[in-house]
């Protein structure tokens, strides 16, 4: 039977994204997915690299910096290996703060209703903002890039597939075990988000944030160019005229049931803000499971047994923090001192839960 030097539970931007890195290392990897590649939080999220947003945690804002800061980097090289644009842009958020004032810390500029219309004149919502240095990135085209890119180095993928547990021998990881089969590696790395306590001896606390969204078709070319971050709603702009609009936040377990009159909610919060988009023709509209953790902080880290680590609980994140997840924990697997420090992020904060 074939075995690898690592296996990643779960195909998601977490799991490709270091399965990529570790085999650009030379590291055998096996990617285990419960359903396709890419396809569950990652396809389903905004895409927005939103670093300076002022509800992260203060322990999250160095590595978030670093992550938003390699961003183009990483797209570049995923794009060349892949041969697929994942739509980076580059035209900053416009944020409305509301309650929620922009940290003193964070570098932004104030922006009057003058300066507001100049930059957006689709615009109706006229309080004083900030503009942010942000960028967004297409997380489907991202995740369709991913796959290829992985596929490109090597990398095995096992779709279809059920993580029932970790086989342990000994103390140390041997491998996972699926509902078809066992695969065997001294290496397992949970990335499997929402699903990462499904894990029989997975020891985390990680659980599905549920969050609703809709797209819908811009009115015409460059309708609106940055993101729009107000209390109540986002809204994302892509290349090609469709402005995703999110996203609500509901502890409700693994249902990933559309509510129309919740579509109906984030589609009149964002005519509030724009009012063309009113009448903009919906595109979509979709769930996805955030993987969230119980203090709001991903867990990344060693687990309790020899070769068994996890990447998950990235919570609204994900998307931002593939690229600096992915080098921290490589260099953790391969006995490395991570660059940055992980221990507010330790999968054994929750020992005593």
């Amino acid at each position: 039977m074939k075995s690898w030097d690592a296996i990643i539970a779960g195909g998601g931007i977490m799991g490709l994204s270091l399965a990529l890195a570790l085999r650009r290392h030379g590291v055998q990897v096996l990617v285990v997915e419960r359903g396709e590649p890419g396809r569950e939080a990652s396809y389903a999220a905004a895409g927005m690299l939103a670093d300076l947003d002022p509800h992260t945690p203060e322990a999250l804002r160095p590595i978030a910096t670093a992550s938003a800061r390699s961003y183009p980097e990483f797209v570049h090289e995923i794009q060349d290996e892949s041969g697929v644009s994942v739509d980076l842009r580059d035209f900053q958020t416009i944020h409305f703060p509301g309650s929620n004032a922009i940290a003193g810390s964070i570098a932004c500029e104030m922006i009057d209703s003058g300066a507001l219309k100049r930059l957006e004149p689709a615009l109706a919502f006229t309080s004083v903002a900030t503009l942010l240095k942000e960028r967004t990135v297409d997380p489907r085209a991202l995740m369709d890039a991913m796959v290829k890119a992985a596929k490109h180095h090597g990398v095995d993928i096992s779709s279809g597939l059920t993580v029932d547990g970790i086989v342990v021998q000994g103390g140390a990881v041997q491998g996972i075990a699926t509902d078809r089969t066992e695969f065997h590696a001294p290496v397992v790395v949970n990335c499997c988000g929402a699903w990462a306590a499904e894990i029989d001896n997975a020891h985390t606390p990680a659980k599905p944030v549920k969050g609703q969204m809709l797209s819908l078709i811009a009115p015409r070319r460059d309708f609106l160019r940055h993101v729009v971050r107000a209390p109540e709603v986002y809204l994302v702009p892509r290349s090609d005229g469709r402005i995703i609009v999110g996203s609500t936040v509901e502890d409700v377990g693994f249902d990933k049931r559309v509510q129309p009159e919740v579509i109906q909610r984030l589609h009149h919060k964002a005519a509030e803000l724009v009012p063309e988009l009113g009448e903009a023709r919906l595109l979509e509209a979709w769930a996805g499971l955030r993987p969230g953790s119980p203090d709001s902080l991903p867990i990344m880290g060693r687990g309790e047994v020899d070769g068994y680590f996890l990447n998950t609980g990235h919570y609204r994140n994900g998307i931002l923090l593939a690229p600096i997840a992915a080098s921290l924990m490589t260099q953790l697997i391969r006995g490395m001192k991570p660059e940055f420090d992980l221990t507010a992020f330790s999968p054994q904060r929750f020992r005593n839960l």
